[in-house]
């Protein structure tokens, strides 16, 4: 049996697989700077569902309410959304996701860094495809948000994918 590589922070889904040779659940996140959506799949890293919504606060408060939940769930890993610009280049909001990264990675689970480019936009639109009301999205965009990042990541590392 191969433990996980904690402090691990990657953007490689080949890492991260390397990471979890056996797998285990994962919460995906999005970082929004008012609150912060948030993600599970199962163990074997078919499904993303969208989570609750944590209104952010002080890091204390917020990296508290995240561990509460990788214990509830007994989660193996994190994958954060990671806000690249549309040329693929970082800018201020992607270092600030990069750093909020490096302060998890006390929790001791390794940390994939997904491109999140296009998934406020794909959630919106299946949300919109349930017929859901404006009001329901704007509470619920965010974890639905943080379950495309998701599942786009455990597509890439349960597929093989390097990217």
């Amino acid at each position: 049996m191969v433990a996980a590589v904690s402090g691990l922070i990657t953007t490689g889904a080949l890492d991260m697989r390397d990471a979890l040779p056996e797998g285990g659940g994962l919460i995906g996140l999005d970082l929004g700077t008012q609150t912060i959506g948030t993600a599970f799949c199962d163990a074997d890293w078919r499904i993303a569902s969208p989570g609750k919504t944590i209104k952010r606060g002080k890091f204390t408060i917020d990296k508290a309410l995240i561990a509460a939940l990788i214990a509830e769930r007994s989660i193996k890993g994190l994958v954060i959304g990671l806000p690249l610009n549309m040329d693929g280049s970082e800018g201020p909001r992607a270092q600030s996701a990069r750093a909020y990264a490096r302060n998890l990675a006390v929790l001791g689970l390794p940390i994939l860094l997904w491109d999140e480019r296009w998934s406020t936009s794909s959630a919106e639109r299946g949300l919109i495809e349930q017929d859901m009301s404006r009001a329901k999205r704007k509470e619920r965009i965010d974890s639905a948000a943080a379950a495309v990042i998701l599942q786009a990541a455990i597509d890439a590392l349960a597929g093989g994918m390097a990217w």
